[in-house]
């Protein structure tokens, strides 16, 4: 397995991470035997670092991880967690919370459910508008003076956001959504991160499926699927960015690769300082994902696959406008 380090303080892991949110939370039921089975595919295989948030099923995601850890050596992992997110027993969204007693209060419940005594990386899942980002990275750094959490990152942050979190304690990686139709990050935050030395964990390199190539227009999402309320897989805007899709089909083929593969290798060939995060469920989709590794694009290819899915050229935004704005990173 090829390995990448997570900025110039951060760990070394594996080239391909594997995000684990789909096991438990917002994209319809899953197989728990199923997710476990993967997660111990992934190990096999080589991934090194697993990725959550404590607010995934309301804690089920890291209980899962930490039982399909159960008999793994855990020095062979490594763990980031997301914290912060706040949930209401109707599985709706009620804020943010990054005030330092929360942090305590957030890590501990994670490390006891994860049955572990450290996190790898931990982060805030957005920022809190209510709570100077200085003081929830500092909140973390005592937490990393006592051995509890061994790197601090970040999660979808702006430029100006980055520069005072790492002026706080060094960050090892910021986590953002990054693919083909999502590179909103190119104009100020990936060279912002370059300049300081942080790392990329890029979430959401299919696009939550729709560079899958196995999405259609027909598809029937199921009850408390999030993606029924994403603009980009609704009406109008579906018909069009799966016709990007088509495009990249194309090249795909030409290389004998599936759209996944290309969408997921055209993401590692943006820099070594970047660690895409796959999210699969089931283990066909893994091995399918692990094949991107071996996909090594030339720069014919690369320009192939700007001419099929050009910057910018997706529609819709990310998430619905309510979501939109607690994004520090589209600010």
């Amino acid at each position: 397995m090829e390995t990448r380090k997570l900025g110039s303080t951060g760990p070394t892991v594996s080239a391909l991470g594997l995000g684990t949110m789909g096991m438990s939370d917002l994209y319809g039921p899953a197989d728990e035997t199923e997710s476990i089975s993967t997660i111990h595919a992934a190990l096999d295989a080589g991934i090194s670092l697993l990725d959550t948030g404590d607010f995934y099923g309301m804690g089920h995601n890291e209980m899962l991880i930490g039982r399909a850890l159960h008999e793994r050596d855990r020095d062979d992992v490594n763990i980031s967690v997301k914290f912060g997110g706040l949930r209401d027993p109707d599985l709706g969204w009620r804020g943010i919370d990054g005030r330092p007693e929360a942090v305590r209060n957030f890590l501990a419940y994670s490390l006891r459910r994860l049955g572990t005594d450290h996190i790898d990386v931990y982060r805030l899942t957005r920022v809190d508008p209510n709570v100077p980002i200085e003081e929830t990275i500092g909140a973390i750094a005592e937490q990393v003076e006592k051995g509890h959490v061994r790197h601090i990152g970040l999660s979808e942050v702006g430029a100006d956001s980055i520069r005072r979190a790492h002026a706080v304690h060094p960050i090892s990686d910021l986590q953002i959504e990054y693919s083909l139709i999502s590179r909103g990050i190119e104009a100020e935050i990936l060279p912002t991160v370059r300049e300081l030395g942080i790392g990329v964990t890029a979430y959401g390199v299919l696009a939550r499926g729709l560079l899958s190539g196995r999405w259609t227009a027909d598809r029937e999402l199921t009850p408390g699927d999030f993606r029924n309320t994403v603009p980009r897989f609704s009406g109008d805007n579906l018909t069009a960015n799966l016709r990007l899709v088509e495009s990249l089909r194309e090249v795909a083929q030409a290389r004998g690769a599936t759209v996944a593969q290309v969408a997921i290798a055209w993401v590692l060939a943006q820099g070594t300082d970047i660690v895409p995060l796959v999210g699969a469920r089931q283990r066909d989709r893994l091995a399918e994902s692990l094949g991107a590794l071996d996909l090594k694009l030339t720069p014919e290819d690369l320009a192939a696959i700007e001419r099929a899915v050009p910057a910018g050229s997706a529609a819709g935004t990310r998430y619905a406008t309510p979501y939109m704005t607690h994004l520090d990173s589209e600010r």
